[in-house]
Parts: structure tokens; sequence; C-alpha cells
């Protein structure tokens, strides 16, 4: 479902991506870990082309990301092609970003009515029907401010299911949470991995990327150091930058 080759990316003179090569297979969870600035939600971003690569490919269901390809040279998308193209790659922030002045209803209906052109009625099901998958059945006509960081998190993954996208990225989704709200959001995430979402997950949640990852990969100073099972990167890892950084997160 996404293919990255030789992705590198930087700003300015920095060398953010130093040339990722990853593959996620229809229905996979792949977990990110590592120390910050490593490079992880720069991949995400590139994923779907909130940032432009400077070398490589990315590919998401056999398309390139951002770009067309005639005779061999490379041409960017044009705005409409790009927004087309992202509608498929739902992406949820560490932050919200919900529009504080629409109903969590109306926050998931805005994107298909506006850049889908969808029929409202139509729009307005699919709606109800992802705040439900994420359990907020009943929270339709709240306000952002009278939910909980947890619900409002939970409605900005339901605005990114009303796409019906072909892969979700989640980028720290649980970091601006209380601890006691983490819970809630994970769970709506295993449920979608247990459905068979195809998900990006850059994440500090150790259990969660055990439990529901199928691969886990581990980067540092915008390079994979370690990629594997979860369980065996986490339990034995084989790389001295691995062990390091998990004896300082108090993981093993």
């Amino acid at each position: 479902m996404v293919i990255a080759q030789g992705v590198r990316k930087s700003f300015g003179r920095h060398e953010v991506l130093k040339g990722i090569d990853l593959e996620v297979n229809n229905g996979e969870v792949m977990c990110f870990l590592g120390p910050s600035g490593s490079g992880k939600s720069t991949f995400l971003r590139c994923v779907n082309r909130l940032e432009t690569i400077d070398a490589g490919r990315i590919r998401v269901d056999g398309s390139l990301v951002g770009f067309k390809e005639r005779n061999g040279r490379l041409y960017d998308l044009t705005e409409k092609e790009l927004a087309r193209q992202r509608s498929q790659i739902g992406m949820v922030f560490q932050r919200f970003n919900l529009f504080a002045h629409m109903t969590a209803l109306e926050n998931v209906m805005e994107a298909p009515r506006h850049v889908r052109r969808q029929p409202k009625r139509e729009v307005l099901d699919r709606a109800q029907d992802a705040l439900a998958r994420v359990g907020l059945s009943g929270h339709e006509h709240k306000y952002p401010a009278q939910l909980s960081g947890g619900q409002q998190q939970r409605v900005a993954i339901a605005r990114a299911l009303a796409m019906d996208p072909k892969v979700m990225l989640f980028d720290e989704p649980t970091s601006a949470l209380d601890p006691e709200l983490v819970g809630e959001v994970l769970d709506v995430m295993r449920g979608l991995a247990d459905s068979g979402m195809t998900m990006i997950v850059v994440t500090h949640e150790i259990e969660f990327a055990k439990e529901v990852g199928d691969e886990l990969v581990f980067m540092d100073g915008g390079l994979v150091v370690e990629k594997g099972d979860p369980r065996q990167v986490l339990e034995n890892p084989q790389q001295e930058r691995t062990r390091r950084f998990l004896r300082a997160t108090a993981t093993v």
C-alpha cells in the first residue's frame, strides 16, 4: 500500500531524512519509535505531501505521491490533483485542529462536502457512521470546547475516516492528551487495526506498538536504525542505539 524508496528531505543544510526505504502492506500497522528530531514525523508528512521530498519516490496504492511521471521525467501534480490524492490519505495530528465554530458533525462533514463535493445526505450519513465508529454517537452537535481532549481527537479520527482513506497516518496522536484520556484514543486505533485499516503510527506508546503493530521501525538521525517484529525489536534489539533508547524510556 505504501512504498518509500530512497526518500531524502532537507531543511536548509540540515538533512532530516537520509534515504528511507520502507514498505507497508495493505492492512498492516507500521509503528515508528525514536527520539525527537529523528525524522519520524517528517517522513509521515512526506507520505501525504505536506512536505516535498528532495529525492526518492513515495507511492501509495501504486500512485506516485505529489508527482506524475511521463517519459522518465517527474512533474508536480496540480493543486486539484494533489487535493484529490491527499483525500485518500487520512492524517491525525498531535493537535486536533478542529474548527472551533463547528459542531463535531460539521467538522466531520466539511472535507467530504467541499473536497469531494459529495451530496449532503450521503455526507451526513457517512459522518454519523464515522462518529459512531469512534464511540461518539450522541455527541454530534457538541462543539470542540464542550468535548474532552480524547473526544476531540476521536472527532479528528472520524473526520479522516469520513473520506474513506486507503491509509491512515497518525503523528503522535496521544501526546497532547492527559494520561487518563490516552486509552480511549488507543482503543479506537486498535479497532481500526482490527478492521484491516492500513496505518502508519508515530508513537511513544510502547505497549500499543507491541500489541497492535505488525512492524516496528526505530529511527534516529534521519535513518532507519532497526526494524522488524515489534516484540523482537523491543525485547531483543540488535542495535546498540535501539538498546540505549529503550533503556532511557525504561521499557527494557
